[in-house]
């Protein structure tokens, strides 16, 4: 891109591209992949079903060619586990040469999470998930997030919030979450994909997962999407950079990383109807019109690796789309959609913010040592955390060097194992026995 030899239009969420497959981008030609076809082309994709409904059905009904990569021909539909996507649907069946490669993104090594995730993590379940109530979420990808999965039926438990916060999730199915789910706090997880090493778990538990008569996990990205936009209380997630109004993005001076899900999950949908205490919470001043808002958090240490810093004054997403010609800067979430900002300095609750300079001042209360972070002084902090608009971990009683690795609830990918009966089989790169 920088080099002229690439160009970007836009950079899309899931179900926004989506969207367009039957507007404006209507494919010619979808390649998608299979665990199994039979020699009428119906097609078993299993826990990796994900967005291929949504792109072969906006092909094939427009015309298009439809070619399935298959890992196994078999004769008839009795032999597959189930029939995903009707053979009527596909135009060509190739049996590839070798399976197709599965990335496990989502599965994080308990190992590897630190103190500072730890002490996130507390201050979201204390400051964040129980004082709003919140009973229906999507955790985005990151260690912050794993820590809070391992933290529930430990620090949770401690604060009595079993049943009260965490009940039903739009997520894949991280591995973090089994010692939650098998500790009594989790109720429905729909996912947008599968996640190699769980697919024996996910059978196991038909009471959690949604899954088919064969036992295996339907994931379908497209309606996991539309659970995430209107059917949750809170998006809660990471990035690389946010600006003193708090618009975040992933897009940086030689990186381009993709928004997945964020922009989707990550802002307020006016046109939800339905009321949950949480979404209810965020109304701060009596109105019989007054409408309730979901909770977006950003969730981030305020230093990157090799200390670059978390908090920026500008965005490298403006420079990037003026020197790649690129129509608006790719900014993964608006700053009007962020009710909170996490760091490890405490939370600062942006929908109270009643000015747009009251609300720079709380991104930067909670920004360290960073530039925007050291744009605040003392004596405006200390008000803002007199309001209750920032807070610090002391604030809620959580004293940093509680913040220990001890309270996870497993420490390692073995530990996980153990906690799934054995039924959990992870990737040869997670295992260290």
């Amino acid at each position: 891109m920088e080099d002229g030899q690439l160009e970007i239009g836009a950079i899309h969420t899931y179900i926004e591209l989506y969207s367009r497959l039957y507007v404006d981008l209507v494919p010619n030609v979808a390649l998608v992949a299979g665990f199994k076809a039979d020699r009428h082309g119906n097609l078993y994709t299993g826990p990796s079903t994900e967005d291929t409904p949504a792109l072969v059905e906006a092909t094939a009904f427009k015309d298009g060619i439809v070619i399935a990569q298959v890992n196994e021909l078999v004769d008839d539909e009795t032999d597959l586990p189930r029939v995903d996507i009707p053979g009527s649907w596909i135009d060509f069946v190739v049996v590839a040469d070798k399976p197709f490669f599965i990335e496990p993104l989502f599965t994080r090594d308990p190992r590897l999470i630190k103190p500072v995730h730890v002490l996130m993590g507390m201050m979201a379940i204390k400051g964040i998930y129980a004082k709003h109530q919140v009973q229906s979420l999507n955790h985005g990808i990151g260690f912050n997030t794993a820590a809070i999965e391992l933290l529930l039926p430990t620090y949770g438990e401690q604060l009595g919030l079993k049943g009260k916060i965490c009940k039903h999730w739009t997520l894949n199915p991280h591995p973090t979450l089994i010692p939650a789910i098998e500790s009594g706090w989790v109720e429905t997880v729909h996912c947008f994909g599968g996640e190699l090493g769980m697919e024996n778990y996910i059978a196991a538990r038909p009471d959690i997962f949604f899954t088919g008569s064969d036992g295996s996990m339907r994931s379908n990205r497209a309606f996991c999407q539309m659970a995430g936009q209107y059917a949750v209380d809170m998006f809660i997630g990471s990035t690389l950079q946010i600006d003193g109004m708090a618009h975040s993005s992933t897009v940086t001076r030689g990186r381009l990383s993709g928004f997945g899900g964020a922009p989707n999950m990550g802002h307020d949908p006016h046109g939800r109807r339905h009321a949950t205490p949480a979404w209810l919470d965020m109304i701060e001043e009596p109105d019989p019109l007054a409408r309730g808002r979901k909770l977006v958090v950003q969730m981030v240490e305020t230093f990157q690796a090799g200390a670059k810093p978390t908090f920026v004054e500008k965005l490298d997403a403006v420079d990037v789309a003026q020197e790649s010609g690129m129509p608006l800067a790719p900014v993964m979430i608006y700053g009007d959609d962020v009710t909170h900002v996490l760091t490890e300095e405490g939370i600062a609750y942006l929908y109270r913010a009643r000015s747009l300079e009251e609300r720079r001042a709380m991104v930067a209360a909670v920004a360290g040592i960073t530039d925007i972070g050291l744009g605040v002084d003392a004596k405006r902090v200390a008000e803002l955390r007199r309001e209750g608009k920032v807070v610090f971990p002391e604030d809620l009683d959580i004293r940093r060097t509680d913040a220990s690795r001890s309270l996870l609830a497993a420490g390692s990918v073995a530990d996980l194992v153990e906690w799934s009966g054995g039924l959990y089989d992870p990737p040869a790169k997670f295992r260290s026995w």
